[in-house]
């Protein structure tokens, strides 16, 4: 195996919530060209794993790398890589137009980059960029988002059910930027639509009880 090729590496990760284990001894390896729909009953370890990976939580047993990297202790390089469409949208104060600004500055994505990935989305950024993120419909915050990660090319794309806030137009040109990706990247979607991601990826992985119990190609 080409490690250099690994995206996300978890060895033995275990987390505890209140004295309740949430992840139990995960072992998982994610490498370029896996596109994984990761599936699950709510409170399975899903989204608490994929926060371990971005260093939103520390673990307290194992270990996880990203990129080659510690998610806690080398957080910033760990984004670098990563583009994170979260379930909900965080409570963002900026307009549309300096958040854009910001993107551009922090990870040197162009601006106009994120409008084009936006536009294909029928989200148009320059009428709306004045605007506060915060005050932006459900699905009008969850295709910007989706602009975002796409347009910065990502090592790493992360979706925790990017498609909740859609209607089914939206869907459909989501999906359709997914099939457009024009270069090498690792996915993990996690889900509850496996069907809606048919064609879309080769890997499913189900966890339950806070351990990976399925693990396999499609």
């Amino acid at each position: 195996m080409d490690r250099n090729r690994i995206v996300v590496e978890a060895e033995g990760v275990r987390k505890r919530f209140m004295g309740a284990t949430v992840l139990d001894d995960v072992n998982l390896r994610i490498s370029l060209g896996d596109r994984v729909a990761m599936m699950g009953p709510n409170g399975a370890g899903k989204t608490t794993l994929v926060r371990c990976m971005l260093g939103f939580y520390h673990i307290d047993g194992g270990s996880i790398r990203v990129a080659g990297h510690d998610p806690v202790t080398e957080r910033v390089e760990v984004l670098r890589h990563v583009g994170f469409i979260p379930q909900l949208p965080p409570p963002v104060k900026l307009t549309l137009g300096e958040l854009l600004n910001f993107v551009e500055r922090s990870s040197g994505t162009p601006a106009e980059a994120i409008a084009q990935k936006a536009r294909e989305m029928e989200l148009d950024i320059i009428k709306h960029r004045q605007k506060p993120f915060f005050k932006l419909s459900g699905g009008m915050k969850q295709k910007l988002l989706i602009a975002i990660a796409l347009a910065r090319k990502s090592r790493l794309l992360v979706f925790d059910e990017p498609t909740a806030s859609l209607d089914p137009r939206a869907r459909e040109h989501f999906y359709e930027l997914l099939q457009g990706i024009d270069y090498e990247h690792a996915a993990i979607y996690i889900t509850h639509r496996a069907e809606e991601l048919a064609g879309l990826v080769n890997r499913e992985i189900t966890m339950d009880l806070g351990k990976v119990v399925l693990d396999e190609r499609v």
